[in-house]
């Protein structure tokens, strides 16, 4: 689970999961190559999970939410230097506007990519999936209608934007209920990650994977480590996948 890449101070004084050093985050992708690790699509986490095709070894799925504009510019050219897949999570009420949630939290909201730059990003390779309308705490919200509309509205609109069917989800902010996994399943999404923190097994409901977050402070060897933590009991199914 990542955030915004690019030239940020290693000591943030907070926030800190909204952040990734864009060397440090080339030495992350290098790190993935050197250890042995197998970037694969959310596609292929799903099938692998459903058991329909096999995953390779330390599978491992990259996510960025928001869809800021600093994936296109700095994040992807690392990406297809290694030729790694991603998916990147898309608000779809704001395309082109800025990341004005963050505010409350004392942050300065950045830009987010137009509609033309994620049918970029999706010519380059990646996956865009939805990240609802508005970026809204989905527990929180009280009308089963509207959780309905952030998902399902979001899907449609994205669709209209790439011509393409838009099958992966994140909850913001990792908040997420009953009614917004049913919400999922309904919209007809595929996956719909979390920010639970956690490697996905077969055991994992598709709509509720749980990831692992990348923050400023992440080095290289610290990505390693959260990669082969499993955060789990003893005894879970061997296919299993890391989704960062």
């Amino acid at each position: 689970m990542y955030h915004r890449i690019g030239h940020f101070p290693v000591r943030m004084p907070s926030h800190r999961g909204q952040y990734c050093d864009l060397p440090r985050f080339r030495a992350q992708m290098a790190m993935l190559k050197h250890a042995g690790f197998n970037v694969v699509s959310l596609d292929a986490v799903a099938a692998g999970l459903r058991g329909e095709a096999a995953l390779p070894p330390r599978a491992v799925a990259l996510t960025f939410d928001d869809a800021y504009v600093d994936f296109l510019e700095q994040a992807a050219p690392v990406l297809l230097e290694h030729g790694y897949p991603a998916c990147v999570y898309a608000v779809a009420g704001m395309l082109g506007g800025r990341s004005e949630w963050v505010a409350p939290e004392g942050l300065a909201p950045a830009p987010l990519m137009n509609a033309a730059q994620l049918r970029e990003v999706q010519a380059m390779g990646f996956a865009v999936g939805s990240h609802t309308m508005s970026h809204p705490r989905l527990a929180r919200v009280d009308s089963v209608e509207r959780i309905a509309g952030e998902l399902g509205d979001s899907k449609k609109v994205l669709e209209d934007v790439l011509g393409r069917r838009v099958a992966h989800f994140c909850y913001p902010y990792g908040s997420h209920d009953l009614r917004a996994v049913e919400a999922a399943a309904a919209a007809g999404y595929v996956t719909a990650t979390t920010c639970q923190r956690a490697v996905a097994t077969p055991a994992d409901d598709l709509l509720s994977l749980p990831r692992k977050a990348i923050h400023q402070g992440t080095t290289a060897l610290g990505l390693w480590w959260k990669l082969i933590a499993r955060n789990r009991p003893k005894g879970v199914p061997i296919r299993r996948a890391a989704v960062a």
